[in-house]
Formats: structure tokens, sequence, C-alpha cells
């Protein structure tokens, strides 16, 4: 019998599973960094909502005023700070969701159900499909929940070539993030689909938003006398927050080197750190997306409030290295599609060739 010493595909396994443990040890130390983190600071709690809330509602309303006198081309412009705006007021209600905003539950979900009223976004409903995503990223047998459907390789072979044209078109940028962002907070929220809440739940959830919604844009067009304005602020503010919201949810995830493994060797710790990206992005831009860029920590303890999530960072040298992500790095996720299993690592449908070489 030959043994792992003499077969070089047995050594490389067992290399390869050493390497997974390590870094599943090292994932575990990091995460014990991070729990020190993870206490709400009511004072930096309430400045966010105040330096974010109070600048959107502003712009928002000198938007709806340009609207309803005829200045339409005041209205575009202002729509991409609102809009950033609006991502942070997404990223605060996001926090409430997991509950580490604010101290207490019922003061994190009440915040987080006004907010919703702004970011279009039923909050139960999402809050518990987004806590399923954070408890299976990674995990090849629980894709599909809060997530971005993604192939392996070998599944995308044995697809019919209808199929096969599908999933090309699902994954085109354009249609995923320019089409599609917009088009899940404006529409596909508005109904009970795929939030993993009970039925009756998540109609009631639903249902409730979008009432509220209708009475809300009700009485705005009734004081700025029209439904018009309304929908030239409402439309396009939202819009620019879903492109940035749906582009920051893709290459938090879908970048080269990001970890996916089968249910026999996954390790959630290993996978939160390794499986998030770190983008770094300037000052300007971190702060409007509240810090979300910083992702691997998030998963590796999501009770840590986006305003600590910077000192958790500098307070750990691996934390700044692993999964890092720069603007330009980002570029290149775009063509990024299937996960091969072979190599490791998201690959292109450029790459299809030589990994469906491996696969036979």
């Amino acid at each position: 019998m030959t043994d792992s010493t003499t077969n070089p595909a047995a050594l490389s396994r067992t290399e390869t599973e050493a390497s997974r443990i390590d870094v599943a040890a090292l994932a575990r130390e990091v995460a014990r960094h991070c729990a020190a983190y993870r206490d709400p600071v009511p004072r930096l709690a309430l400045r966010q909502v105040a330096n974010t809330l109070l600048p959107y509602l502003a712009v928002c309303a000198l938007m709806l005023w340009a609207a309803a006198y005829g200045h339409q081309l005041w209205v575009l412009p202002l729509a991409v700070p609102a809009g950033g705006l609006l991502v942070r007021l997404f990223i605060i209600q996001h926090d409430c969701g997991h509950g580490s905003f604010l101290p207490s539950r019922a003061a994190n979900d009440a915040l987080g159900r006004c907010l919703s009223l702004l970011t279009v976004t039923p909050y139960d409903s999402w809050k518990r499909a987004h806590a399923l995503h954070h408890a299976s990223t990674g995990d090849l047998s629980r894709r599909g929940t809060g997530d971005i459907h993604t192939l392996t390789v070998r599944e995308y072979l044995a697809l019919s070539r209808w199929q096969r044209l599908r999933y090309r078109l699902y994954r085109n940028p354009f249609i995923l993030i320019v089409l599609g962002s917009p088009l899940n907070f404006l529409v596909l929220h508005r109904f009970p689909f795929g939030g993993g809440l009970p039925w009756r739940t998540a109609w009631r959830d639903v249902l409730v938003l979008d009432l509220a919604l209708a009475a809300m844009v009700a009485a705005l067009a009734v004081a700025v006398g029209g439904i018009g304005p309304v929908l030239w602020v409402l439309l396009p503010v939202v819009s620019v927050a879903a492109w940035i919201g749906g582009w920051l949810f893709y290459v938090q995830h879908q970048y080269e080197e990001t970890v996916w493994e089968g249910p026999e060797a996954w390790d959630f710790h290993r996978a939160a750190l390794g499986g998030s990206s770190y983008y770094v992005l300037p000052a300007i831009l971190q702060w409007f997306t509240g810090n979300v860029g910083l992702h691997h920590i998030h998963h590796v303890n999501s009770r840590i409030p986006n305003y600590r999530l910077q000192e958790c960072l500098d307070g750990h040298a691996t934390l700044g290295e692993v999964g890092r992500l720069t603007l330009r790095d980002s570029l290149r996720c775009l063509g990024l599609a299937l996960w091969d299993e072979d190599a490791r690592k998201l690959i292109g449908f450029s790459g299809l060739r030589v990994a469906a070489g491996q696969a036979v």
C-alpha cells in the first residue's frame, strides 16, 4: 500500500487539510479578539443616527422642493449624496437586525422598523434572511438564502444549454447589479417571498410596510401637489442606494480567493474570516457605507456595531491583511461567476475550458 509520504496526491490532500486546520485556528483566535468590541456604545449610535438621518431628510426635502417647482435638473445630482446617506441608514437598520446597534433589543427593533420606511426593506423578513446568510456563508450545501446564486464548475457543466444561458444572463453584471438591485428593493421587497419567515409572518411584515409606504407617498404627494415630484425623488434615490448596496454585497463574497466548502469541511469561523472581503475604501466612501467594507470582521462577529469595526480592525494585525480588495482589485471581480472546486477559487466563464479539463 502506498502511504502519503510517497503519494503526491495524498500528500497534497494532507497539506491542504493541515492548512485548513491552521486557518480555522487563526480564525478562532481572531474571533476572541473581535468579541471585545461587541458592546454597543449609545453615544456613538445616537450620533450616527443624527449625522445620517438629519442630512438625508434635508437633502430629500430640497429635492422635493426642486421637483415640485420645476427644477428637475437639480434633483438627479442630489440623488447621489442622498443615495449614499440612504446606504448608511440601511447599515444602521442592518445593525439593528443583528441586535448590535443599541443595547436594547426592543430599541433596535423599533429603530430598524422605522428606518425600513426609508430603506423600503421589510425589517423582520430581511433580518431573518440575513441571519440565514450569516449562518451558511461559504457552505456549498446551504446556498440560496440571502446570497448571490453561485454554481460550481461541475454543476454548470451538468446544465442544459438553455440552463447555462439563463445562468450566464443572471451573472451578467448589468442584469445582476444595474437592473437587479433596484428591482430587488423597489419591486421584489413588496412581496413576502424568500425571506425565511413563516408565510403568515412574512405577509404581515411586508404588507404593513407596503401600506406605510403607500401612506407616506400619498401624504408627500398632497404636500407637494402631486405624485410626480415624489416619484422623481424616490426612484432615483432608492436606485442609487440599491446600486451602491448591490455592488458592496457582490464584492463582499464574490472575489477570487473567497472560501467555499462542502458540509463535511465547512467551518464557521474559517468561512467568516476567509470568505468575506476587506474592501479598502477611501475614508469618505467608508463613511457613507457605514464601514461595511470591513465585512470579514462583521462575519466573524455580527454583534459588533458598524461604528466599532474600524477600532476592531486596528487592534489586530491579521484583520488588515486577509481578504483585502482595493477599488481597482474589485473591478476584476465583475467577471467571476463559478466556483472551481479543484483550484479552490472563483473563476470567470473565460476560464471554464481549463477548469472543465480538470473537472473531467
